[in-house]
């Protein structure tokens, strides 16, 4: 028998990422940049005084990939399978974690696309649940290293209430290296999400009552393409993580901050605006973005895939 699903039932399933989050620098604000009616966000690796915590914030993502892939039931399950094959507690968990790591590594095409692509998705996953505190309706990586599903469509599809109305977020991640530049990734994440939106409900109804699912989030889903999600509404997530060249040296870790700060806001308020075209595509007024610069974003990608 499903749960009932509340606020309640979304808060408990929130996976608690507290320790990624504690080496990713977040700025929330008004940005200029369309549509202005609420804030967005930027985000960077953290600093300790003058030192990048760098592989701090890699050991942390990698070890939040089983997050990504298996709910906590579906962990629990198969932790407790594995101890019953006469695994210790640890052992079957190690299990678990390989099983994972090895899910993220089978969606390779080549050694250069990569992690560029699933770097930004886990991204997108774990700050749709910090920031908009939504649980994910679709666990994409599964879907991704499925043989019998096609991958395509939203990189991330969450679901949460807010002053008890259902929401949905539609997310994309773009992940662009030293031969793209910031317009043109931020660019392509907004035509990006504008096609996801379009095509979103057939890629729902596509599984649902597979087992990509959980029966809560199977139920959420139905109600939703039968229309009986009673005052739904679509939000709309994208986060673009891409190389950046600027000095950010100073004196402090206050000084590297504002520098970084100073980035993400010239990142914003220098992008066309006239290609946000939200007489056309209304929904853009629901749309979120999260500005994720990296430094030497193409060794960190390599590093992280010798990690895998």
């Amino acid at each position: 028998m499903s749960e009932i699903i509340d606020e309640e039932y979304i808060k408990n399933h929130l996976i608690n990422n507290d320790s990624l989050f504690n080496y990713i620098y977040v700025i929330e604000q008004n940005f200029d940049i369309i549509p202005d009616a609420h804030n967005h966000y930027g985000a960077s690796i953290n600093y300790q005084d003058l030192k990048e915590l760098r592989q701090d914030f890699l050991d942390e993502l990698y070890d939040s990939i089983v997050d990504w892939v298996y709910n906590s039931e579906k962990f629990n399950e198969l932790k407790n399978i594995a101890q019953n094959r006469g695994k210790t507690e640890a052992a079957a968990a190690e299990e678990i974690s390989r099983r994972a790591r090895s899910k993220f590594r089978s969606n390779r095409t080549s050694d250069d696309i990569l992690i560029q692509g699933q770097l930004g998705e886990l991204l997108l996953f774990h700050f749709i649940q910090r920031l908009q505190k939504a649980i994910p309706i679709l666990r994409k990586m599964k879907i991704t290293t499925s043989t019998e599903h096609e991958r395509y469509g939203a990189d991330a599809i969450h679901f949460k209430f807010k002053n008890n109305k259902p929401i949905i977020i539609l997310g994309e991640a773009k992940t662009y290296t030293t031969k793209y530049k910031f317009n043109t990734a931020f660019e392509e994440s907004i035509k990006s999400i504008l096609k996801t939106y379009k095509e979103h409900r057939n890629e729902i109804n596509l599984y649902v009552h597979e087992d990509f699912l959980t029966p809560e989030m199977d139920q959420i889903a139905e109600q939703y393409i039968n229309n009986k999600l009673k005052n739904v509404e679509v939000h709309l997530t994208c986060i673009v993580v891409y190389n950046e060249t600027s000095d950010i040296n100073g004196n402090s870790e206050e000084e590297i901050k504002q520098k970084i700060n100073d980035i993400i806001k010239n990142k914003y308020s220098n992008f066309d605006k006239n290609k946000i075209d939200v007489a056309t595509n209304t929904i853009l007024k629901r749309i979120t973005y999260i500005v994720f610069p990296i430094w030497k974003l193409d060794e960190l990608a390599k590093t992280f895939q010798k990690m895998i």
